[in-house]
């Protein structure tokens, strides 16, 4: 008995073709992605980080004891996060790019590991009484977070995060009186220049 052929068969070099085409397509957009710069960033999101920043500045310095001094700081951190977060996915939709590209991975993991350090470093100066340290440490390992994600985002990123650096080192040999001003002086001046400078030249 015949077997029975199909009338028209697919040539196998049109398969092959369209197989190294889809390939090719694959490896262009992965190798585009990874050399990518993580332009989400959020610039106005920043700014609005750094006023609510210069606001805790107010209310901490009016607190008669470092616990509730600490406790304003830690709230304001946890509203600066979220609020950081949720103007990053604002951003990258709006540009309708994946807020978790390879860039975007690689800036979330150089980022997240400087902030775990410092929550953990808190709990323990504060503890030991070493209140006085508690500044210098946030602003030096925020900074370092934001040099090492930088690398993976627009170069003004970086140069801000060695601005934090700065502001830590001289905040980590100060009394405990000037950690609040040095504190403002960071988190929401720097938030707020360097958060107009990136709205304007990379787009919100």
């Amino acid at each position: 008995m015949a077997s029975v052929r199909p009338i028209r068969a697919v040539p196998p070099e049109t398969v092959a073709l369209h197989t190294r085409a889809m390939d090719n397509l694959r490896f262009i957009r992965e190798t585009m992605e990874r050399a990518g710069a993580f332009t989400a960033v959020p610039g106005w999101g920043g700014v609005v980080m750094g006023v609510s920043a210069l606001a805790a500045t107010v209310i901490a310095a009016r607190q008669s004891n470092r616990g509730a001094w600490l406790e304003t700081w830690l709230i304001e951190g946890i509203f600066a996060i979220a609020l950081g977060l949720w103007a990053m996915k604002r951003k990258a939709d709006s540009a309708q790019l994946p807020l978790l590209s390879a860039p975007g991975r690689r800036f979330v993991l150089s980022f997240a590991p400087p902030l775990l350090v410092g929550a953990l470093l808190t709990v323990v100066l504060f503890q030991a009484g070493l209140s006085q340290a508690i500044p210098g440490t946030w602003l030096l390992l925020y900074g370092t977070g934001v040099v090492t994600g930088g690398a993976f985002s627009v170069r003004v990123v970086p140069l801000m995060g060695m601005c934090f650096m700065l502001v830590g080192a001289v905040a980590l040999f100060c009394p405990f009186s000037w950690g609040t001003p040095l504190l403002g002086l960071g988190f929401g001046g720097l938030h707020v220049v360097f958060g107009i400078i990136i709205a304007r030249r990379y787009g919100g």
